[in-house]
């Protein structure tokens, strides 16, 4: 019998970048984002909150300040930083103060936190055009990121790992197929 090929590892693209946004439940966005084209990863965290290391209790609590986020690392030579934001603004609904659906809080919050400065210019285009499109009723914070801290382990890929939970079931997996139906092209192969 002879030894098996060796495959070799996958090879990282010349340059990532990295968003962080926020959009009601990590859940959610992560469960979307997973499946984006040119999404390298997604991490489910807390952000722009004063505690260190907080924990779910205490961010669901609302007293840190943090707001539930994904951290989307992606491939810019695959998906642009306006592709990835588009899909955001799509996904949860950008007018609604300190919530989403039943999500109340401000760990709920709209949020973009970049994490390069050249970023900054792109976000606040891409949110000058969501503005018009909502009547100016917009309400997404836009702030460099700032006192980041991932998620617990069970948090993470938490749609993928639990799809017929309760919340999974009802609330994200609509998100999903709403993502799917109106981004065809961006959905992985």
């Amino acid at each position: 019998m002879s030894p098996s090929p060796l495959v070799p590892p996958p090879t990282e693209p010349a340059r990532t970048e990295a968003i962080t946004l926020a959009g009601g439940c990590f859940w959610c966005l992560e469960a979307v984002y997973e499946l984006v084209d040119g999404v390298l990863a997604v991490e489910s965290g807390y952000s722009n909150g004063q505690a260190h290391n907080p924990s779910y209790e205490q961010v669901c609590g609302g007293g840190t300040g943090h707001a539930e986020v994904v951290q989307v690392r992606f491939d810019p030579a695959r998906i642009t930083l306006r592709e990835i934001l588009e899909i955001f603004f799509h996904i949860h609904d950008p007018t609604t103060l300190n919530r989403q659906g039943n999500d109340v809080g401000t760990q709920y919050r709209s949020g973009i936190y970049w994490q390069e400065p050249a970023q900054e210019a792109v976000v606040r285009e891409v949110l000058a055009e969501a503005q018009a499109a909502h009547k100016g009723r917009v309400v997404t914070e836009v702030a460099p990121r700032a006192n980041y801290w991932r998620a617990e382990d069970y948090h993470q890929h938490y749609f993928a790992n639990h799809p017929q939970q309760g919340y999974c079931a009802f609330i994200v997996a609509p998100k999903v197929e709403k993502f799917r139906r109106t981004f065809k092209a961006r959905v992985r192969a």
